[in-house]
């Protein structure tokens, strides 16, 4: 069952119990976004294929895509997006990321975003799952809020509950052209707030928890944004609205929930590898070994240029030759754009 299913059918609230007084906590997890949920009107559901080329062009330079933050917005007020856990960690792996759950890796994930009118900022909260009950529906304990406005400073002005505490993400080697920083900000979320406010934390303690909760979230934004940079694109992503009527009426006779309606959005079709072969070198050098290219994007006006991962170098089988795929965006009507750089590499 889709991810989206289950927390629209979740009525398992989320209670933990103080330690100090045994008393029992309701803090807000999948069933408080029941309803949320069933309201959304719109639901995204990435295929395997898509799911990889996202986190690839999210990660394989690291996460920075400042360069294109005056293309992104979110297509609705209220936007759903699930993928399954398998691609996205294989994925990850390439790029360096530890799987933590390796015997996980058959759950979903999900965020769900919601934003202004001009889908520029907003507030994120991601879900994911742990196994095939209602309690093993997770909900991140923190949110994001985001503006793509946002300029050199700190980062985005909360949209609410200023006095709150907020947390930033950075990747150092990106430095200032690093998106996470410049546009987004984390925090617990109300219930979970005030439960970790009570919890008498020591400083390291409270670190540890911080690093695991933003974890939760911040490894899940670049895909989200990547994925938003491809839905932009000239003409758009190839994408099917599931049919689910005659299904669904099938459900209700038996006594089911009706499945909610989404839209299934699969990658573009990218050129294949070409395998070459690997004649002798006309220099005197050495020939380059076969060896693995990590993808990188590249901005030049309303185009990016996606150079796909791939081997180059020379084997016994021959070398793989590099493709590049280009895709057109139209600039949105928005005010305001960001970096107008006319050549900005992604790393």
């Amino acid at each position: 069952m889709r991810l989206a299913d289950r927390i629209a059918q979740c009525r398992t609230p989320f209670v933990v119990e103080d330690p100090k007084d045994r008393s029992l906590k309701h803090l807000n997890g999948a069933a408080a976004f029941a309803g949320r949920m069933l309201a959304c009107p719109t639901r995204y559901v990435l295929n395997d294929e898509l799911t990889r080329l996202c986190t690839a062009l999210a990660y394989s330079k690291g996460a920075n895509t400042l360069a294109c933050a005056d293309l992104l917005h979110v297509p609705a007020e209220r936007v759903w997006i699930e993928w399954c856990d398998g691609p996205w960690w294989t994925e990850l792996t390439r790029y360096g990321f530890r799987n933590a759950q390796e015997t996980k890796t058959a759950g979903r994930r999900g965020v769900f975003i919601e934003s202004d009118r001009a889908g520029r900022s907003g507030l994120i909260r991601t879900f994911w799952t742990m196994g095939e009950s209602d309690r093993d529906l997770r909900a991140s304990s923190m949110e994001a809020f985001f503006d793509f406005d946002a300029g050199d400073g700190i980062g985005p002005e909360p949209p609410d509950f200023p006095a709150r505490k907020t947390h930033g993400v950075c990747d150092e080697q990106a430095g200032d052209v690093d998106i996470l920083r410049r546009c987004f900000r984390f925090r617990y979320e109300t219930t979970w707030a005030e439960y970790y406010g009570k919890g008498a934390l020591s400083p390291l303690e409270e670190e540890a928890v911080g690093r695991m909760a933003l974890g939760t979230v911040a490894i899940a934004i670049p895909v989200m944004l990547a994925f938003f940079l491809l839905l932009a694109t000239r003409p758009g992503l190839p994408r099917r609205p599931l049919m689910l009527e005659r299904l669904n009426r099938a459900r209700t006779r038996s006594g089911k929930v009706p499945l909610l309606d989404h839209t299934e959005v699969y990658a573009p079709l990218l050129p294949e590898y070409s395998p070459a072969c690997a004649g002798p070198s006309v220099s005197q050098r050495r020939p380059v070994r076969l060896h693995h290219v990590r993808g990188h994007l590249v901005r030049r006006g309303s185009q990016l240029f996606w150079r796909v991962p791939h081997l180059r170098g020379y084997a016994r089988a021959g070398a793989v030759r590099s493709r590049t795929v280009t895709w057109t965006i139209d600039r949105p009507n928005h005010p305001g754009h960001l970096l107008p750089h006319a050549d900005s590499r992604v790393p």
